[in-house]
């Protein structure tokens, strides 16, 4: 099974720090893909095969992996550009019925809902699959570059086994549905 993370901002830390502590089963290959780390073209309306380097790497990465975790921080109270231009790229179907769940990070509790409100609906509008409880992080639950509550890792855990569970539910539907 492949979870790709995807850590979806350019700039800072702590939702790479999120990510990394995901622990998923040994039978799962997890890989993160940082944007900050990649030369990404803008969505300009081209057909995807169009694209090439690390953009057209990214959005193969996210059609050969199982299930998704997406990782964002909250800035002026919304996904970052840089996220949404990973949504932009792709076609409309190309996370149907995908496993995603929700990593979010934010400084403040009050943007405790911008999943809700900004991300969801968006992978909600591409029929992906996604997993009702995020995991919510404000900065008092870091220290320096360490996750500091145990609740936080807790968290973590259970997206990471209801994440498995999913893509497994979704390959057994897909098995009695198609035969193979």
């Amino acid at each position: 099974m492949k979870i790709l993370g995807i850590v979806g901002s350019v700039f800072g830390s702590k939702t790479k720090i999120a990510l990394n502590n995901i622990a998923f089963s040994d039978s799962v290959e997890y890989q993160i893909v940082d944007l900050s780390e990649l030369t990404l073209d803008f969505a300009d309306g081209r057909d995807f095969r169009d694209y090439e380097g690390d953009t057209k790497r990214i959005i193969e990465m996210i059609f050969e992996a199982d299930g998704i975790v997406v990782g964002t921080p909250v800035y002026q109270s919304s996904i970052p550009g840089a996220l949404k231009n990973i949504f932009d790229l792709l076609p409309i179907d190309s996370i149907k019925d995908k496993p995603i769940g929700m990593v979010v990070t934010a400084g403040s509790p009050r943007h405790y809902l911008v999943a809700e409100y900004q991300l969801k609906p968006i992978l909600n509008y591409m029929k992906a699959s996604t997993i009702e409880k995020y995991v919510f992080l404000e900065g008092r639950d870091f220290y320096k570059d360490t996750i500091v509550e145990d609740d936080v890792h807790f968290r973590l855990k259970t997206l990471a086994r209801d994440l498995e569970q999913r893509v497994i539910s979704i390959e057994n539907e897909n098995a009695l549905k198609y035969d193979f």
